[in-house]
Parts: structure tokens; C-alpha cells; sequence
């Protein structure tokens, strides 16, 4: 029997080639992630009359996270923005799991209109939205609250996120649900019991990047939000005023908005990775 190579990769390119091309990728990533974020973190410890030599002098200091710690507003917009991603993933999940399920399940009239409704609603770009949404949530009295801001999040994940769970239940065999739909369990009872958890990996990962999206979001923040529920995202602009950029404090506070994004992705990577190989 032959043995079976696995495919070289560039395989006409001569080993030079292969290494200027990595170093090439190397020093994109660097300049496009590693760099913003070291210039992000000198800037947050920089004093105000030295953020725009942050690559010299050696005067640092942490004031800028205590100033940034006594506003009230920005305290309580981590916790919103922390609460609404929460909320928004677990919401969208107990849809879009079911939603993914039914599919890759079934094939009936139902199933082909939901899917192409929510491939009508991906394909239009999500700014055109905003408009609506203000006008909306302005006649149903839900403007600038908790509801007005989920709702639109949830849509949005749903739209997304339903494509992604049908690829993960299409690739789990489903003969383990019809020996339970034959031992008595009923179609939603084998979903529970059996589907579910086989998926687990993938809703991990679904979670994940859900929550990420969702905290870092700007646009809905900016125009469905005013004064009594502050987001990070949009409270980060409070700085900019009309006496110049405090840089230094949207900076410390920009680094710790990164911080709970940075330490999700960094524990929940393994499930990312388990959940996007299934």
C-alpha cells in the first residue's frame, strides 16, 4: 500500500523564499497587534506631559489607573459593558444552539424559510441597522436601557452564530440521537441529552467569541445608549474634550478594557480551538 505524503506547502518556493515570507507575516502581526498594544500599555504609565515620548524617559507611574478608578461612570460602564456581553451570549446561545440544530436536522419548509431569513439579515450590513433600531427602541420606550441593547446584540449573534452551529452539528454523526429517539426519547429529549453535549467544545467557543464581540462593540453602544447606561466603549471618547486628548487616561483605560478580553481569550483559546476543529 503507498504510503500517503501529506502535502508540502509553497512546495516550488527555494527555502529563502519560505523564510522571508515568514519573517514577513512575523513583523505584520507585530506591527499590527504587538506594537499598538506595547505603545498602548508605555502610554497608560506615561504621565499627562509624557505620552508623546513614551519610547523615552523613565518617569512611569500607575496615577492614571487610580484617576481613571475614581470616575464613577467608567466604573459603572465596565460593569454594564461586563453585564450586557453576559447577558447578550447567554441569550443568543439558548437560540442559536437550538437554531443550528434544527438546521442541520431537518429539511422541511420551516427550516428553509428560518435559513433564509437569517441569511437575508447577515448579508445587510449591520450599520444600516442603526437607524432603525434608534427610531425603534425610541417608540417602545426602550432607549438607553439594558432591553434596547440586548435585543439588537442577540440579532445580531443570531444571524452569525446559526450558520456556525449548523457546521458543527453537521459534522457530528446523528445516528447516537436516533438509537435514543428508539429507546424512548422524544426528538427534543435526544437534542438535550445527546446533541448538546456532544457540541459542548463548539459552544464553548461560541461563547467566547460572542462575549468578545460583544464587549468590544462600539456602534450599537454609541447610538442606542445615552446617559444611564455608559459603555466602555463609548465612555472611552469622554476624554477627548475641548482642551486636547488625555491620553494617558483613555490609554490606562483602554488597557483595562483589554485586560478581561485578553484573560477570556487567553483560558478559553483551548476552547476555541477544540470547538472550530469539530
Amino acid at each position: 500500500m503507498p504510503m500517503v505524503r501529506r502535502p508540502d506547502f509553497l512546495p516550488n518556493l527555494p527555502p529563502w523564499s519560505r523564510k522571508a515570507l515568514f519573517a514577513l507575516a512575523l513583523a505584520a502581526i507585530c506591527f499590527a497587534f504587538a506594537f499598538p498594544v506595547l505603545w498602548l500599555i508605555l502610554t497608560s504609565l506615561r504621565p499627562e506631559s509624557g505620552v508623546y515620548y513614551v519610547h523615552r524617559g523613565t518617569e512611569f507611574t500607575l496615577g492614571n489607573f487610580a484617576e481613571v478608578l475614581r470616575e464613577e461612570r467608567i466604573v459603572e460602564a465596565f460593569v454594564n459593558s461586563a453585564l450586557i456581553a453576559t447577558l447578550a451570549t447567554v441569550f443568543s446561545l439558548l437560540v442559536t444552539v437550538s437554531s443550528g440544530y434544527m438546521l442541520s436536522r431537518f429539511t422541511g419548509p420551516a427550516s428553509r424559510i428560518w435559513f433564509g431569513t437569517i441569511y437575508v439579515f447577515r448579508c445587510v450590513p449591520y450599520i444600516s441597522w442603526v437607524l432603525p433600531l434608534y427610531f425603534v427602541t425610541q417608540s417602545w420606550g426602550i432607549y438607553d436601557t439594558y432591553p434596547g441593547l440586548l435585543l439588537p446584540h442577540v440579532a445580531v449573534h443570531i444571524c452569525f452564530f446559526s450558520w456556525l452551529m449548523k457546521g458543527f452539528f453537521d459534522g457530528i454523526d446523528p445516528s447516537m440521537e436516533y438509537a435514543a429517539m428508539i429507546d424512548g426519547c422524544t426528538r427534543w429529549g435526544a437534542f438535550i441529552r445527546v446533541a448538546v453535549p456532544s457540541a459542548l467544545p463548539a459552544i464553548a467557543a461560541l461563547a467566547v467569541l460572542c462575549w468578545l464581540f460583544t464587549w468590544n462593540e462600539f456602534l450599537f453602544a454609541l447610538i442606542l445608549t445615552g446617559n444611564r447606561v455608559p459603555m466602555i466603549t463609548v465612555v472611552m471618547a469622554q476624554f477627548v474634550t475641548e482642551m486636547g486628548l488625555r491620553w494617558n487616561l483613555m490609554a490606562a483605560t483602554a488597557v483595562m478594557a483589554l485586560l478581561p478580553a485578553f484573560l477570556l481569550a487567553l483560558f478559553g483559546q483551548k476552547y476555541v480551538i477544540r470547538g472550530l476543529r469539530i
